[in-house]
């Protein structure tokens, strides 16, 4: 299969279903044992948590298929488990969050083996509704990013097909800068949105908490960068990153605020500050304000 086959596939219950897919068509659901649907030479296939994988030698998804996860993050563990080792190169994660710890104790950050990553800039607020790029004011050219091996194709059908921006980044280090970014951006206004109080928006926080959230940005992405050992110049001046991470929350200013899926959100920040017990907190505001939300 060739990249400019790759096909994105969302599924309409994302907490319990995943995706193989090909290109060309509209997706087949089962519910059951999935289904191959063949139009020409384009194939695609949906398949939902309790379906199998197409083996390694099935003729309609060689290897070299993107396989793209588009589960929350707890079912990581159960996707990865049920993917033959020969495909794991090929799985695309969309999921937010750090998943670097994750993926380096699979095996599937560095080398031959390393998946393919997207950092997500973009929503839907409901089903059926069209998505919200994160084309902002001051990143026109839009934040959703990818790197891996399937970048270039997922990229390509994200503008295609989807009429979504998303940047391929070559650099390991330019991918770990942006998924800092978007870790300290879920991070900083969930929490501060957390601390008003239940059903505060990112745009309330955004508008109505500036100070507080801005000190919580740099505050996240300085100690981030430490433990990342970004190179200088990785991350943008603090009041660049501060002012950009607000122009994405004013392009999703109608979602909810929410602490959730800690492990791989607010908590990789924590355990960072946890290991500096007895010593200096790198993340001080961040712990006062989980445990004045009850989060830890």
């Amino acid at each position: 299969m060739g990249e400019n086959d790759v096909s994105l596939l969302l599924s309409s219950s994302a907490s319990s279903s995943f995706c193989f897919c090909e290109a060309g068509m509209e997706p087949q659901h089962s519910k059951k044992t999935p289904k191959k649907v063949t139009r020409e030479k384009n194939i695609q296939l949906l398949v939902r948590r309790d379906d199998p994988i197409p083996p390694s030698d099935d003729p309609n998804f060689p290897l070299g298929t993107p396989v793209v996860v588009c589960t929350r993050n707890d079912a990581l563990n159960a996707v990865l488990d049920k993917t033959p080792r020969e495909r794991r190169k090929d799985l695309v994660f969309v999921q937010n969050g750090m998943l670097q710890p994750w993926l380096a104790q699979k095996n599937l950050d560095t080398g031959s083996e390393a998946a393919t990553q997207i950092l997500v800039f973009f929503a839907v607020a409901a089903k059926g509704e069209p998505p919200v790029d994160g084309v902002t004011d001051t990143d026109p050219q839009g934040l959703t990013a990818a790197h891996g091996r399937h970048a270039e194709a997922f990229a390509r059908r994200l503008r295609g097909s989807g009429g979504l921006s998303c940047r391929v980044l070559a650099s390991r280090a330019a991918f770990d800068a942006a998924a800092l970014e978007k870790l300290v951006w879920i991070s900083a206004f969930m929490l501060v949105g957390a601390r008003h109080g239940g059903g505060v928006t990112v745009g309330e926080v955004e508008g109505g908490h500036a100070e507080e959230v801005a000190a919580l940005v740099r505050e996240l992405a300085a100690g981030g960068a430490r433990a990342l050992s970004l190179p200088p110049g990785a991350l943008p001046e603090p009041e660049r990153l501060v002012e950009k991470l607000r122009a994405y929350a004013r392009s999703v200013a109608h979602f909810p605020t929410a602490v959730k899926e800690f492990e791989w959100r607010n908590g990789w920040f924590w355990e960072l500050s946890k290991k500096s017990e007895g010593g200096e907190d790198p993340f001080p505001t961040h712990s006062r304000l989980l445990k004045e939300v009850g989060a830890v």
